[in-house]
């Protein structure tokens, strides 16, 4: 048996809200949400949202939502693959479950932020859209200075669609 077939995915309860802030925490440079914004995600997101485990573990994890005024977009808010994890295709694993979870029933978009920097999520969501035939696009969404105040490095949003279904 891989190492991969000892993962299983399932979409996260509230108990896996501190689950998910360890795991942001253990992996910088990620960008770190309050407890109870993790604990919304594994609750209210629930559905758009899907946890990997290996034995009791949290190795992984993909949280998003649709946006009220695109009910065909699915935006993946927070995507991450804690090292016990890495190397095994796990990341596009999420995605994929999260993209056929019931709730994203009618999504035909994905869209997503990242800083020009993140080689690893640029990476899956290209390879992602190469699979899928889909085109990728993007552009800056959250500039450095307007919207970070200096702080923090632009985020470019990145879209693909159409995903066929």
């Amino acid at each position: 048996m891989s190492d991969i077939d000892e993962i299983t995915l399932r979409h996260p309860t509230a108990v896996d809200g501190r689950h998910v802030h360890a795991l942001v925490a253990a992996n910088p440079p990620l960008d770190p949400n309050s407890v109870y914004c993790n604990l919304l995600q594994c609750s209210h997101f629930a559905s758009t949202a899907v946890a990997a485990f290996k034995g009791e573990q949290m190795v992984g994890f993909v949280s998003g939502y649709i946006p009220p005024e695109q009910p065909h977009v699915l935006f993946v808010w927070q995507l991450l693959v804690d090292a016990a994890g890495r190397g095994q295709g796990l990341a596009k694993r999420l995605v994929k479950a999260q993209l056929n979870g019931e709730a994203c029933q009618q999504v035909t978009h994905i869209h997503t932020t990242i800083t020009a920097d993140n080689d690893a999520s640029w990476g899956v969501f290209k390879s992602l859209a190469k699979e899928w035939g889909a085109e990728l696009t993007h552009d800056v969404y959250f500039d450095k200075d307007a919207h970070f105040g200096g702080e923090h490095d632009s985020e470019h949003l990145l879209e693909i669609g159409p995903i066929a279904r």
